[in-house]
């Protein structure tokens, strides 16, 4: 049975809770009606959901110290120069178009006051190759074009019931694959970073990547605007979802600290079991783990999940998005524009991927004085970083930023960090991607309930917002509704599931094994 220190562990204790007040439904004999596994969006949202419909029998089991998931931040800096920075999300991504619909997410960051600053992240771009700097901000401007037309045709496709491929097959359809390491580093800037798709061409649905974009930041599509706001608020960014969880959440409705091992689940409720061996039972579990945890299966699940529920899961992809930030005694790189509100470098190299992506923090805008500036990589390049020693890492990027620089004496950085990822138990990556074999009906399944007790949410369930944190919270909430539904009438169903994906087209073959 339930065996858990709440209210009084570390981290909880910074929730101005408000008084506790009554709940409006009786206790179920089980420790809670609803099990919300995972504090970070998803989680908090559904709980919120959850106590708006009257129902407060819930616990949010999370296994950190605090609420906020892969809203994370770190204190960098030389005693006397330190500052907050983001290591997982970053941005209000797509926030409001004049009256129209406003990003959930930037509507926290109005309520709690964040401070966020809009961040032109084409405007101010100088670019460099091994020999340092190259102006070739003309092919950044194509490669801009490029994405846009092979969206265009993504749309045309989707009219059609064509079948999906990869962005690198989008891109040689429509002529446009890179021919040069400049042509291929803008594409990578397009692609893996601003797309945020953090993968080769190759590993992203052609279609998916459309859709995904627009409607987030295309407003003829529904999107919330093309803007995307820092977040260089010193609280960090977690502070949203944290606030938002102490107007409502109760000491006993949090257990902070609690690594779930096991989900055992049937048509009368779960048993959950805590890496301390802490049993929690309800009627409902809802799982906000990362896509990346259910397949590392860090997690045993009894009895293991149906074959439809494991395709879902396997078939999407956990993506990996590095920020290698560096802290320098004073600026000495490109903030050449200095009435821009960003500042950016791109670099070329022979190697895909080896730190293209530079970002200015030591801005009038964001942190001036700082000293602080960072490298964005992603996917296979991050997974090989992790393996690596922060000293040989570091190396490597002072080898970059030294030939970015060949006529300037780049000294040696007071401070670096990057954060792995990958390797966190926790997350196993940063966020979902869609890759060109993951069809709607596996995100469909990916969502479906198990056994009318087991629930799915997070930002991989987000058919339309995989990935961001708007996803996530528009998954919580529709997963508090849901479930909210099934505490008051027990016979629901639950989200559906087809029993298996099918392609709209036979095989050639009837037979392909002896």
């Amino acid at each position: 049975m339930r065996q858990v220190h709440l209210a009084v562990l570390l981290g909880f204790a910074a929730f101005a809770l408000s008084p506790s007040t009554a709940h409006s439904n009786p206790r179920s004999a089980k420790d809670a009606k609803v099990l919300i596994l995972g504090g970070g969006v998803a989680g908090v949202i559904a709980a919120r959901t959850l106590h708006r419909k009257g129902i407060d029998d819930f616990l949010i089991v999370e296994a950190r110290n605090e609420l906020g998931g892969r809203m994370q931040n770190y204190t960098i800096g030389v005693s006397g120069k330190q500052y907050t920075i983001e290591l997982g999300p970053n941005w209000i991504q797509g926030t409001q178009t004049g009256n129209g619909t406003a990003n959930p997410i930037l509507t926290l960051a109005r309520k709690y006051h964040l401070k966020n600053q809009y961040n032109d992240l084409d405007g101010s771009i100088t670019t460099y190759d091994y020999n340092g700097f190259k102006d070739y901000r003309d092919l950044l401007g194509t490669s801009i074009d490029q994405f846009t037309q092979v969206g265009a045709i993504a749309g045309e496709r989707v009219k059609t019931q064509q079948v999906d491929l990869s962005l690198q097959s989008a891109y040689g359809i429509a002529g446009e694959s890179p021919k040069n390491i400049y042509e291929a580093v803008c594409q990578y800037y397009e692609i893996d970073w601003e797309c945020k798709c953090t993968g080769s061409p190759a590993q992203n649905s052609w279609i998916a990547s459309a859709w995904n974009n627009n409607f987030t930041f295309n407003t003829d599509m529904g999107g919330f605007s093309e803007d995307n706001n820092l977040c260089t608020d010193q609280r960090g960014f977690k502070i949203i979802i944290q606030d938002e969880a102490a107007e409502f959440l109760q000491p006993q409705q949090v257990s902070l600290n609690s690594v779930v091992t096991t989900i055992a689940y049937s048509g009368d409720g779960v048993t959950v079991t805590l890496e301390d061996n802490t049993t929690l039972t309800a009627d409902y579990v809802l799982c906000t783990f990362s896509l990346g945890v259910l397949q590392y299966g860090d997690i045993a699940f009894k009895p293991t999940l149906p074959s439809w529920k494991m395709e879902a899961i396997q078939s999407m992809v956990m993506a990996t998005y590095t920020k290698i930030f560096l802290q320098f005694e004073e600026k000495f790189w490109f903030d050449t524009e200095a009435r821009m509100i960003n500042s950016m470098a791109i670099y070329a190299d022979m190697e895909r991927g080896r730190y293209p992506i530079w970002q200015n923090l030591d801005h009038v805008k964001f942190f001036p004085g700082s000293g602080l500036v960072f490298v964005t990589v992603t996917g296979d390049f991050s997974l090989r970083i992790e393996g690596m020693q922060d000293s040989d890492v570091r190396e490597e990027v002072m080898e970059v930023l030294r030939a970015m620089y060949p006529n300037t004496t780049v000294p040696d950085p007071v401070a670096f960090y990057f954060k792995r990822w990958n390797a966190d138990s926790l997350f196993r990556g940063s966020y979902s991607n869609w890759p060109p074999s993951f069809l709607p009906g596996h995100s469909e399944n990916l969502r479906a309930t198990v056994d009318k007790r087991l629930w799915f949410a997070g930002e991989a369930t987000s058919l339309k917002y995989y990935g961001f944190l708007h996803g996530a919270y528009f998954e919580g909430l529709n997963a508090g509704e849901e479930i909210a539904k099934c505490v008051e009438d027990p016979g629901c169903t639950g989200r559906q599931h087809l029993n298996s994906v099918v392609d709209a087209s036979s095989y050639p073959f009837v037979s392909i094994t002896p």
